[in-house]
């Protein structure tokens, strides 16, 4: 194995020497190759005989950590599992440990390695945005990658925070929201001009330099200086007081009320903070709560619940640390970030961090003032949420044991999947899956299926469902052969009667499945919910007690199912209304369609037309003229 120096800020992998022999023991095959790895700072991937990722980890010096690893006495039973099951470890080799932490992060948010403690979240934060490159910018809520040129403020815990905050900015800086398009086509002022939540730059009732000092002003209040604001506010007020003008006192009157209400919810003091998240770590039963709280510009954005996974002899400072790795992956980290844990690395930590922000990160501990009352309000909520999940997971543990009960299951379900199909008289049929376990609702397990069989019949469910199950399995049997990594279900319930179960019977035994629980679920006489049958292969029809608590679990499962599949199908369906036919032909493009669209009025007409008239488009060769009669003409 050749080790090379790394270019300046660029990552190098080292190649293994392959084994000859994979079925050495884990221990003897980390015990074979850590003898080639560099004494340099890196990352190091362990896999065991499937590919499959067992842990990743940062080093300053890979050799002696990974050679850590072969002390089996020494770390705990966990790692000595993980030891017993390594087949190959992979190295990647960086200028700094700083670098090395960085790069961790990301391999362990996009493998998702079994022994490491995971951040398990796929939302994005919402950010406000204020575009650039217009003369009257509106300021909208923004989710997703930025672009360059435009200016992004946040993140927010939640929309409703952005909402919040966008509804007083309204109030008091009057810009617009409206599209570009609806601005550049209105005559007259909206309502948002009449209810005094729009300066209406539409149709020129305030000039450009006026509206670019209210996105200024905007712009200095969401970056905390809101009391300079206010002050100018007041002091235009009674300048226009004196003057009489009480209309225009009034309308000042009214932007200070909505600045004041912002300031107000703040039960403490963190004027003095700028931009800082608060992050606080409780842990109870084995679980684990960190509570994070956005604040930027002396304003709380307000906060949102994680529970990482993670083993139980982990310790706080390593739960804390590999958070706040991962989460600030994805976006860029404040200037100071308040913790009520010290990570083990905390040095290392925040010159990452400084690194990814290309400014400087503080990471701080305090221990009295206001900084520490928002550190212990933090930590507050954190223990709060850690215990209203543990009630919500000891009642659905419940659920799910009745569940087992109901469907003569060897054990509690870990996984259940139900299956529900959408569609209008048959056009734009979509197939949905959702999943339910310990946890609730796994939203990011949930799938939608487009159906693709050339030859099905409008309208046939069982169809759809076949197709649906057998690309499930299909691909259940590829990815996870031997059911290791969580992807097979324990109960599998299809929204349908008899029919349903039959077709999902008849695709499990085709792909030689023959151990999984299936069961239907349809509704009863004149479909009265409460009055649902189940359908199991070996067993007749049965129903369960109107209050029967089981009962209700399994209409919310179905009811999430025929949600899920119903927006599935309304997205397929708006997308499909907003095409055209000729976005069908091959070649033609925005400027073509729109010439033909002038020249003849719409689609259907430019279908019907004949080839001399085709010719006849600005802008139409008689190529082109020919490709798009010979699209809608196939046997001409």
């Amino acid at each position: 194995m050749s080790v090379t120096t790394p270019p300046e800020g660029e990552l190098v992998p080292v190649e293994n020497r392959p084994a000859d022999d994979l079925k050495l023991s884990g221990h003897a095959r980390l015990t074979d190759l850590v003898k080639n790895f560099p004494q340099k700072p890196g990352v190091y991937r362990m896999s065991n005989a499937a590919g499959d990722m067992l842990y990743v980890g940062k080093a300053k010096n890979l050799k002696k950590r990974v050679s850590s690893y072969l002390q089996i006495d020494r770390i705990p039973l966990r790692l000595q599992r993980m030891v017993h099951e390594t087949r190959t470890c992979e190295v990647v080799i960086t200028h700094t440990e700083a670098e090395a932490l960085l790069l961790e992060s990301n391999l362990i948010k996009q493998l998702k390695p079994r022994y490491n403690i995971l951040l398990r979240d796929d939302k994005s934060f919402p950010f406000i945005m204020i575009p650039g490159g217009h003369q009257y910018p509106r300021i909208v809520k923004h989710r997703g990658a930025r672009t360059k040129g435009n200016e992004y403020f946040g993140p927010f815990a939640s929309a409703g925070a952005v909402n919040g905050t966008l509804a007083t900015l309204q109030k008091v800086f009057l810009l617009r929201s409206c599209t570009d398009t609806v601005f550049a086509n209105r005559s007259r002022p909206c309502l948002l001009y009449q209810i005094k939540r729009c300066s209406a730059p539409c149709v020129g009732i305030i000039d450009s330099a006026a509206y670019g000092a209210l996105v200024g002003e905007a712009r200095s209040f969401l970056t905390g200086d809101s009391n300079k604001i206010q002050t100018d506010l007041a002091q235009r007020m009674e300048t226009a007081s004196a003057a009489l003008d009480f209309e225009t006192a009034a309308a000042f009157r009214d932007r200070i009320r909505a600045m004041t209400a912002v300031q107000a919810r703040q039960d403490i003091n963190v004027s003095t903070l700028g931009e800082a998240d608060v992050i606080a770590l409780h842990r109870a039963g084995g679980q684990s709560c960190v509570q994070v709280f956005f604040f930027r510009g002396g304003q709380n954005f307000g906060n949102r619940a994680y529970y990482p996974a993670h083993a139980a002899d982990d310790t706080d400072g390593d739960i804390i640390e590999a958070f706040i790795g991962q989460f600030y992956d994805s976006f860029t980290p404040p200037r100071e970030i308040l913790m009520n844990v010290a990570p083990p690395n905390e040095a290392i930590l925040a010159e990452a961090l400084s690194l990814k922000a290309e400014r400087s990160v503080t990471l701080s501990r305090p221990q009295r003032g206001d900084r520490k009352k928002l550190l212990d309000h933090a930590e507050i909520n954190a223990r709060e949420a850690l215990l209203r999940r543990m009630a919500e997971n000891t009642a659905q543990r419940k659920l799910l044991e009745g569940v087992a009960e109901v469907f003569a299951l060897a054990s509690m379900p870990e996984r259940i999947e139900v299956y529900d199909n959408s569609h209008i008289s048959g056009t734009h049929m979509v197939g949905a899956m959702i999943v339910a376990g310990p946890g609730g609702l796994a939203k990011n397990a949930y799938r939608k299926f487009n159906i693709k069989t050339a030859d099905l019949a409008p309208g046939d469910d069982y169809g759809a469902m076949r197709e649906v199950l057998t690309r499930r399995f299909a691909r259940a049997q590829k990815e996870d052969p031997e059911r290791k990594l969580g992807q097979w279900p324990d109960l599998v319930l299809l929204d349908g009667g008899l029919g349903q179960l039959n077709a999902g019977l008849k695709v499990l035994a085709d792909l030689g499945i023959s151990d999984l629980c299936v069961a239907g679920i349809a509704k009863g006489p004149d479909r009265n919910a409460g009055r649902e049958q189940f359908f199991m292969p070996g067993r007749e029809p049965f129903t369960l007690p109107p209050n029967h608590p089981v009962l209700y679990f399994l209409q919310r499962l179905r009811d999430e199912a025929h949600r899920f599949a119903i927006s599935a199908h309304r997205a397929k369906r708006s997308k499909a209304i907003g095409q055209s036919l000729l976005d069908e032909v091959t070649g033609i493009g925005a400027a073509r369609k729109k010439a033909l669209l002038r020249h003849f009025g719409s689609a259907k007409d430019v279908a019907a037309a004949g080839l001399t008239d085709l010719k006849a488009v600005p802008g139409i060769s008689a190529a082109t003229a020919k490709k798009i009669y010979d699209h809608f003409h196939p046997e001409g």
